[in-house]
């Protein structure tokens, strides 16, 4: 008998809900207009274009004008903050200012606007994953163009204090922006709440398709397009708006708010127990997400090198032998896996790093996924490992 496959990669990825392409089907053949045709197939398409950014607008209390349309969370992020530096109408402000647990899209953003000669500054955090506020208005300068701040970190789950940091980034007349992927959909998100003035949103992190994201706009900020060639997205995201992803994604956001509650308590639940097990089961296990104001839906975990020495690429390939589905959360490089630019902020040593494990759980975790799980990570562990010295 084949072993059950148990995914606990969640945060990678999720499988598309079967509501979520029941709402999809109709707009791949009979409602298949292009929406910016003006005849009956275009008017329907468009129908279908604006009835799901109010949807989409109403979950985060924004208006439906201030959505576009993207294609995920990497360019949202791209265009918040590209943007905002070609809108740029005061050209005197050439600094970024990003934390050091972003997700790429942002940090590499940011790099790539130094190479145009903007300024970033990146903000620590501290060992638990928490921005100071106080760092940040250490940072941020009179010429401060955008501050981009994660709201919940992708790799171990911390939610950063959205409201004050947006205050002081205000103080000093800059933007502020949060790649809100992980967050939305999970947690409580308003855009009046947190006090963005640009936020970034993905479907197939709540088991919507793949492809399809939104940046959210608050009225009277200038913004530059990305790219050109057409009017869509009221000239800020040129292209045919795909219809049938973006019916997905306000499905899948309706369902995602709708359960969000009721999810959580589940979800929160399945992190203890996994905590609980991992303790129990698992020899110099060290947690990385910290245990309040956090995501319920990310466990992220290393293997202390000071009590066990254990090959880091290998525990994730022996998990995956034995059914796990599970990421280190770093970037794979040339095969090689590399150290985890969140955990190495975190303050912990490479070999550490390396041996990190982000269980990320989901719709379709179980109970029994969790105690089976944890004891094949502990076998892992006692089988490959070997104590220092």
């Amino acid at each position: 008998m084949e072993t059950k496959r148990i995914y606990l990669d969640y945060t990678a990825t999720t499988p598309l809900d079967p509501r979520v392409l029941e709402a999809m089907l109709p707009y791949f053949n009979s409602t298949f207009g292009n929406a910016s045709s003006i005849h009956s197939f275009g008017r329907e398409a468009k129908a279908a274009l604006e009835g799901s950014r109010e949807k989409i607008a109403g979950f985060i209390g924004a208006r439906p004008s201030e959505i576009v349309f993207t294609s995920g969370g990497t360019e949202s992020d791209n265009a918040a903050l590209f943007g905002a530096a070609s809108a740029g109408s005061d050209r005197r402000r050439k600094q970024v200012v990003v934390s050091s647990i972003e997700h790429h899209a942002v940090l590499h953003t940011a790099a790539a606007l130094q190479e145009l000669g903007f300024d970033a500054t990146f903000v620590p955090v501290d060992r638990r994953g928490f921005v100071d506020p106080e760092e940040v208005r250490r940072a941020v300068r009179d010429d401060t163009l955008i501050v981009s701040i994660i709201h919940a970190n992708n790799e171990i789950g911390t939610i950063q204090n959205l409201p004050v940091i947006a205050a002081i980034v205000h103080e000093k007349g800059a933007l502020f922006h949060t790649d809100a992927v992980q967050s939305f959909g999970k947690i409580p998100f308003s855009v009046a709440g947190s006090g963005v003035d640009l936020a970034s949103f993905s479907a197939h992190k709540i088991y919507g398709p793949k492809g399809i994201g939104a940046l959210f706009i608050k009225r009277g900020i200038e913004i530059g397009p990305t790219f050109h060639g057409g009017s869509q997205e009221r000239n800020r995201r040129p292209g045919t708006e795909s219809i049938p992803l973006i019916a997905g994604f306000a499905r899948a956001a309706e369902i995602a708010v709708e359960e969000m509650e009721i999810e959580a308590r589940r979800l929160t639940g399945l992190n203890k127990m996994m905590r609980k097990n991992l303790l129990k089961n698992v020899q110099g296990v060290i947690f990385n997400s910290p245990d309040q104001d956090a995501l319920p839906n990310i466990l992220n975990a290393s293997i202390d090198s000071s009590k066990v020495e254990i090959d880091g690429e290998a525990l994730i390939i022996s998990l995956d032998l034995e059914g796990i589905a599970v990421t280190s959360g770093s970037a794979c490089s040339s095969g090689s896996l590399q150290p985890s630019h969140v955990i190495k902020a975190l303050g912990r040593d490479d070999a550490t790093t390396k041996a990190t494990v982000r269980f990320s759980f989901g719709r379709f975790t179980t109970e029994e996924d969790i105690v089976k799980a944890s004891e094949i990570f502990g076998k892992i562990v006692a089988r490959t490992g070997k104590v220092p010295g």
